[in-house]
């Protein structure tokens, strides 16, 4: 399939419904964005794409009044452009296809064709259950992938009948299967019963409980490093900081949930985002809009960082550290450009780790990172 054959499951950006009269100034980002308005734009040098998705029927919502991924456009546009380097396209919204399964089809075979043209697709939903025509995309390319979800739930409910509270069974479960490793971030303990716990863990699958995470976010950077495709559920985030979220009044707070993001932008692995349970009628004077706008700005960010990080061939901007622990011979690399660090497995592949990683290595003390990666190859 040509990507130009996509048009058909899609509806143009409404310039007119995202700004206002004025329209944008040369330093916003809605000025540089190119659009699908009556034909898609020419990707070639693009790095980003924007596809949105306002289907809901994942968790019983029928006919919804408004427009949800136009909302979330209107306060992205409005930021200022810092980032030259990083060429954004909008490819319009899903068409909502007669059935549920019917939009996720469609979603799979946009969301494919752009991965395949190797841009970092954002996906801007929607329900939490399109998660799982997000790695559809994977399964119809036969990409084995590293997943991982941010959300304060962990969404294995069978006792629900609604898509959005159990759509993970499929997606690690079902067969054939194409997920090497799935990552669990920011789940609330008193919202998750301890045995899933159990069965993700015998599943070789790591959780990191919210707490965790806050006391050092700059470890879950190596996680999300590894990681191709993002799921983020606004659920994650604090009700203060995101109105939208009437889960839970804890979570992640704006700031940390951009850092996540930017870890996103950083990684030269992941190819797609999803941004998902966003109710523009839950939301107070459009705050969860213009944070998930933010947290689109810092993937730009990662994603200008990333620009200027070294390939691990190019010995020469890293810094090598070789020693033993436990036995077992092995190697770090540390970028002298952005300072990250990646460590060699049994079998000669360098995965992300983090600093932390090195000191216990160098400690003779086994890194957990190390043990769990090598007990899943």
């Amino acid at each position: 399939m040509q990507i130009e054959t996509i048009v058909d499951f899609l509806e143009p950006v409404n310039i007119y419904e995202i700004s206002n009269d004025e329209g944008y100034r040369d330093t916003q980002l809605g000025k540089h964005i190119q659009l699908f308005e009556e034909t898609l734009p020419d990707i070639s040098d693009i790095d980003m794409v924007l596809v949105g998705c306002n289907e809901l029927r994942g968790i019983g919502i029928n006919n919804y009044q408004y427009n949800i991924a136009n909302i979330i456009r209107r306060e992205f546009y409005s930021l200022y452009h810092w980032h030259k380097d990083i060429a954004v396209a909008d490819f319009g919204n899903i068409k909502n296809g007669a059935t549920l399964q019917d939009t996720y089809a469609a979603l799979k075979t946009v969301v494919s064709e752009l991965i395949e043209k190797k841009k970092k697709v954002i996906i801007l939903g929607g329900s939490h259950d399109l998660t799982l025509a997000q790695y559809g995309a994977y399964t119809v390319l036969g990409h084995i992938i590293e997943a991982a979800n941010i959300d304060a739930r962990i969404d294995l409910n069978m006792d629900s009948v609604l898509p959005a509270d159990n759509f993970l069974m499929e997606m690690l479960c079902g067969s054939p299967n194409y997920v090497k490793h799935y990552n669990h971030i920011g789940f609330q303990s008193y919202m998750v019963h301890p045995t899933m716990l159990e069965t993700i863990d015998k599943l070789r699958f790591d959780c990191y409980r919210v707490g965790k995470v806050k006391e050092n976010i700059e470890e879950i950077e190596p996680v999300i490093r590894n990681t191709n495709m993002l799921s983020f559920d606004i659920a994650a985030i604090q009700n203060a900081h995101a109105p939208c979220n009437k889960l839970t009044p804890n979570g992640f707070t704006g700031e940390e949930s951009c850092t996540l993001m930017q870890y996103a932008g950083l990684s030269t692995n992941m190819s797609s985002i999803g941004i998902y349970g966003y109710l523009p009628s839950e939301d107070v004077h459009n705050l969860t809009a213009k944070q998930i706008s933010q947290m689109l700005w810092y993937v730009m960010d990662g994603m200008y960082k990333n620009k200027h990080e070294a390939a691990l061939k190019n010995s020469h901007d890293f810094n090598e550290y070789h020693l033993a622990f436990a036995d077992v011979a092995t190697s770090f690399l540390q970028s002298k450009r952005t300072g990250r660090w990646w460590m060699q497995l049994p079998d000669g592949k360098y995965i992300a780790c983090s600093q932390t990683d090195y000191i216990m290595a160098a400690s003779n003390d086994i890194p957990e990172r190390w043990m769990r990666a090598v007990e899943r190859s």
